[in-house]
């Protein structure tokens, strides 16, 4: 996890409003692998461990089965999620939640100066990578609001962030909704956002 994406962590417990303090144990080229995020109003504590960051309001349920590493993504698909999205380079934050988020190495890879959030448990046991920072959460999404510059919602699991995904991308950012039920576009238009393309079963919507 990338020290400064810290800075834009919120409690899942209090909510968006409150900001996490980071207490780190083992902090290397600026990635925070060891610590706690805590929150100064509920006192909840949130740990970090080889990296990866469980920010899951009490009580906690066990998590999912570890994803093996997938296969390097073919270029043609990792051009396709960055141009959905509408980013060529950096500086900004990427949330992928769902499937699409195992292409987060590619992704990082071919974007400069970007950093990668992916709210994927399943990927808690991948090697910290640079560019990539590795999430899960729940209620919502951690982070400020209008701080995000893309979200990648990817089938049912990324498609139940979609109100909460509204509410953090900012001005010019994107959200992709991919094979979520119904498309979200209700949700996205009365969030302020204008929905670019709507085919099959992805929309893509931009906040002017």
């Amino acid at each position: 996890m990338h020290i400064l994406l810290t800075d834009l962590l919120t409690c899942p417990r209090c909510g968006p409003g409150f900001g996490l303090i980071l207490l780190g144990d083992r902090i290397e080229n600026r990635r925070v692998l060891e610590g706690v995020l805590g929150c100064p109003n509920c006192r909840e504590r949130y740990p970090v461990r080889k990296g990866f960051g469980d920010l899951r309001a009490p009580p906690r349920s066990s998590l999912p089965a570890v994803l093996p590493p997938a296969p390097a993504d073919d270029e043609e698909t990792v051009t396709r999620v960055a141009a959905l999205l509408g980013v060529r380079e950096g500086p900004g934050y990427l949330v992928l939640a769902g499937p699409v988020a195992r292409a987060a190495p590619a992704l990082a890879g071919l974007l400069e100066r970007v950093e990668v959030v992916t709210m994927a448990p399943e990927l808690r046991e991948w090697k910290e990578e640079e560019g990539v920072s590795r999430l899960t959460a729940s209620p919502g999404l951690p982070f400020q609001s209008r701080r995000i510059r893309g979200v990648f919602l990817d089938g049912p699991s990324g498609a139940s962030f979609l109100e909460e995904a509204v509410r953090v991308v900012g001005p010019g950012g994107r959200i992709v909704v991919r094979g979520g039920e119904g498309g979200g576009r209700k949700t996205l238009e009365e969030g302020g956002l204008e929905v670019l393309v709507e085919e099959e079963e992805t929309v893509v919507a931009v906040r002017s």
